[in-house]
């Protein structure tokens, strides 16, 4: 199953633990208002829980602690990972808590745990995230809120009449929440079209991006590799098995939609442009005497990660570009030396910015500070087996999605490196896979 990697260097370092990732999984992403659009997000999330205790039968009681992502929080289960891991089996003894970084929250919540792990806090982490955009909380108006709130806190008759006769019909309408930036009123949908023109990215030039993403991810689906997906059965419903939302079009037919943002003349539409996803995704990580202690053959080395954040109005899709120098400097790589590499798709128009942005020099030394560019990665070792634009995006739930297809992809491909980018705030995590691990896993095997 495993193609033996050929083995470059290490990127262990001295008197830091190695900190590997055992197996991850996740439950079918589905579009929203589908399968899942009855339940709640930590129903969810409890089924990624109980699929990764089932693929890698880690015993619960093992786990010293877990981490969730999500971004849009339900009111009840504000700590949606301590109410799945309740819901799960774990023990009421073992703390969990939950994260929120945008499009990164599970990228933060892994990261975390690989922190937990370093500083030698815990040995074993289950670290993941959510997102259930079928269901999201719709407020009443502040003047309705404040109103509500005052009547609740009114003594007399009187005062409740005085401030009822101050209610207008307006307050009725409904705050929403939106996929927008606080500080910039902006959607990330403008965003992506402003980036999108900045770059010069043509609207057929995203239209072949998008359909290149669907076309990969019907493949690797239709082929078996998409492996993290397990099966979820939905209470009252059937069992899933697979994301609903790839649907390799034609480019014609992407041609026919018209702009979804910026009318008439943007480039963004509903055809490439990630959907509104349902899901939830979970990792197991682990110190590696850990792991081999327990027996597991480590599937990832998890080794260098960066944050970065870049001004949310003009650059807020551009994390990949500012962070994959950096961490690949912390890791002493060149472009040339990772073998898989996953981005997180948003829109088409942002990768294609992106691998613009990485391949020009000018942008290096005026925007970033560089003399020279990082270069923009191979086409041919970029998100192969679709992305988000055709699996779904689940905000909380991506990142374990991505580590996980790298993590699978360097397995399949004999490779060993990995890198995966997301922007949000924009981040990244190295993975780093090496054949030094095989070896030690044999070495113990035999010898017990």
């Amino acid at each position: 199953y495993s193609v033996q990697t050929k083995s470059k260097k290490t990127l262990a370092k001295p008197n830091i633990r190695n900190i590997v990732v055992v197996d991850g999984v996740r439950i079918p992403f589905l579009q929203s208002g589908t399968s899942y659009k009855e339940l709640m997000p930590h129903d969810l999330a409890r089924a990624a829980l109980l699929g990764l205790l089932h693929r890698t039968s880690v015993p619960k009681d093992v786990v010293d602690y877990l981490v969730f992502g999500t971004v849009i929080q339900e009111v009840k289960t504000s700590n949606v990972a301590r109410e799945a891991a309740l819901g799960a089996g774990f023990s009421d003894k073992t703390p969990a808590h939950t994260v929120t970084m945008a499009c990164i929250s599970s990228n933060q919540a892994m990261t975390t745990g690989v922190s937990l792990i370093a500083s030698g806090q815990f040995d074993v982490v289950v670290a993941g995230g959510v997102e259930l955009m079928s269901d999201i909380p719709i407020r009443h108006s502040r003047k309705m809120r404040k109103m509500m709130l005052d009547l609740n806190k009114a003594k007399t008759l009187g005062q409740r009449l005085s401030l009822i006769s101050k209610f207008r019909l307006n307050f009725l309408s409904p705050e929403l929440p939106a996929v927008a930036e606080f500080s910039t009123s902006e959607t990330m949908g403008h965003s992506a079209d402003r980036l999108a023109a900045a770059f010069a990215v043509s609207r057929s030039e995203q239209d072949e991006y998008a359909l290149r993403s669907h076309s990969l991810a019907k493949k690797a689906q239709d082929e078996g590799l998409l492996s993290d997906v397990v099966p979820f059965k939905v209470p009252g419903k059937d069992t899933v098995t697979q994301d609903n939302g790839i649907r390799p079009s034609s480019l014609e037919q992407m041609a026919k939609l018209k702009p979804a943002f910026i009318k008439p003349y943007g480039t963004v539409t509903a055809a490439n442009s990630s959907f509104l996803t349902d899901g939830a995704s979970a990792v197991l990580i682990m110190a590696e005497e850990k792991a081999l202690a327990m027996g597991y053959k480590p599937k990832a080395y998890l080794r260098d990660f960066t944050y970065v954040s870049q001004d949310p109005k003009d650059q807020l899709l551009l994390g990949p570009t500012y962070a994959t120098p950096k961490v690949l400097e912390k890791a002493g790589l060149t472009m040339n030396d990772i073998d898989a590499f996953e981005f997180h798709e948003a829109f088409s128009g942002q990768i294609l910015a992106n691998l613009k942005a990485m391949d020009s020099d000018w942008f290096a030394q005026n925007y970033m500070g560089r003399k020279a560019k990082v270069g923009s990665p191979p086409l041919e070792k970029f998100n192969n087996w679709g992305g988000s634009l055709s699996l779904g995006h689940p905000f909380g739930a991506t990142g374990c999605r991505l580590v996980m297809t790298a993590a699978n992809r360097l397995r399949k491909e004999g490779g060993q490196y990995g890198l995966v980018a997301a922007c949000a705030a924009g981040g990244q995590v190295l993975i780093h896979i090496y054949d030094e691990s095989y070896e030690k896993y044999k070495k113990y095997v035999v010898k017990n």
